[in-house]
């Protein structure tokens, strides 16, 4: 048990490691030379560019016969984080962006890879088109509303950008798990 919280701490902070690492070996030249005039805006949808690749290489690379793996009785399988990944994505874009998610047939976590990575690519890029015009004017505004919890438009982009983090580690862990590296631990091909 106490090996399985440390696997589960260690994914939590690959993603975050992974980004510090890459923005270190960045050249000075691709550092902005001016002022971004929607800067959190900017900052979610380069973050979603960047993450939306990893998420996705990472969900491809686990293979079909394991989407209904859990590591243990307690927690979700493969399957139901894709399908969660997925419906989180189309949720909350459409609240940050005010843009109508497309219709999609409900997923289930025992539904064919095929049909969950495709609902996931389709969330991505519905997230890329719904953000593509977002700007920092509203970012107060309240946008989303469950019960007495609310979110505002920075709030939600704040979650969004998280729940990536989140995603990408637990899609991490599992493929660890199943002896599979995930894409940001992947040799660089040359």
């Amino acid at each position: 048990m106490k090996r399985m919280a440390i696997l589960m701490a260690l994914a939590a902070y690959l993603p975050l490691m992974v980004s510090a690492q890459q923005a270190a070996q960045q050249p000075a030249t691709q550092q902005p030379t001016q002022t971004e005039a929607n800067p959190v805006s900017a900052a979610v949808r380069s973050n979603l560019e960047r993450n939306s690749k990893s998420i996705v290489a990472a969900v491809d690379e686990m293979p079909a016969d394991k989407f209904s793996y859990r590591p243990t009785p307690e927690q979700i399988t493969f399957g139901h984080l894709v399908m969660h990944m997925a419906t989180s994505n189309f949720r909350l874009c459409s609240a940050i962006s005010g843009t109508e998610a497309p219709r999609i047939d409900e997923l289930k976590e025992a539904d064919p890879k095929e049909k969950l990575v495709g609902a996931l690519k389709s969330s991505f890029d519905f997230c890329t088109q719904a953000l593509a015009k977002t700007d920092d004017s509203k970012l107060g505004e309240v946008v989303l509303t469950r019960g007495n919890f609310s979110l505002t438009r920075a709030a939600a982009m704040i979650a969004l950008t998280n729940d990536f983090a989140d995603h990408y580690s637990g899609a991490a862990m599992y493929l660890r798990l199943n002896g599979l590296l995930p894409p940001t631990a992947q040799p660089k091909k040359q």
